[in-house]
């Protein structure tokens, strides 16, 4: 799914990442499935900084952050940011691992980082994931195939699968099966449907529940990321029109 013409934000997903470019509002505490590296748009000396705030208060400010999975924390208002969401289990993923453990990290050196930068590593698997936990994150995607079903096809007791995902990833696999719940249905909001035709085919109970666990795990709603995900074309006629 990507965006890459027309005017205003920009959301781009492919695989093992997602790209978000655009104006960041007050967005809600959250934690989500994947790493997150951040940064404002810029060259100036000093370089502009952008702010979270993580779960205990305290504020975590630099050139670029990178949040740690499962992670509570609110990013700070932004006129422009942009974000990668990266998978835990890809090979890009291993770059943001950090020996001080999780949690918000200042890291200047990853502003200016570009997709070409991502998508390459994006697409391969990390080295520091078990094969059997890589396996199973992938089929998660099957909403029908419970934990137990998971840990049969990859030759792996349900307790030893999750405490793979603990340890290996920092978080549980019904995390990472919401997180991908989410993307179905921001990929139909984007091709088109309604927020309410686009929860059913995430996967969710109902809108109402969509909008809860995209503002759990991303800080938005639906309707804030309708502009990235649906942006504004360049006149045909001489008049703007909206991406279907």
């Amino acid at each position: 799914m990507e965006n890459r013409e027309g005017t205003g934000p920009r959301l781009v997903v492919g695989t093992g990442y997602a790209l978000y470019r655009g104006p960041l509002a007050d967005s809600h505490t959250h934690r989500h499935a994947a790493f997150q590296v951040a940064f404002a748009p810029g060259a100036a000396d000093p370089l502009p900084t952008v702010t979270a705030t993580d779960g205990h208060g305290v504020r975590h400010r630099g050139a670029a952050l990178v949040v740690a999975p499962m992670v509570r924390h609110r990013m700070q208002p932004v006129r422009e940011l942009v974000t990668y969401f990266v998978d835990p289990h890809c090979a890009f993923a291993d770059r943001l691992r950090t020996p001080g453990g999780p949690g918000i990290t200042v890291a200047p050196h990853w502003h200016g980082l570009r997709e070409e930068q991502v998508r390459p590593a994006g697409a391969l698997p990390s080295d520091r994931v078990d094969p059997r936990l890589r396996a199973a994150m992938e089929a998660a995607g099957d909403d029908a195939v419970p934990l137990a079903g998971l840990a049969a096809r990859v030759g792996l007791s349900p307790q030893r699968l999750r405490a793979l995902a603990q340890e290996q990833l920092g978080l549980p696999l019904a995390r990472w099966r919401i997180w991908r719940r989410l993307a179905r249905a921001a990929d139909a909001l984007r091709a088109g449907s309604t927020p309410a035709e686009a929860a059913l085919l995430g996967g969710f109970a109902d809108q109402a529940h969509f909008g809860r666990r995209m503002r759990e795990m991303t800080g938005l709603t639906p309707a804030a990321v309708l502009p990235a995900l649906r942006p504004v074309l360049p006149p045909v006629g001489g008049q703007a029109r909206r991406a279907t």
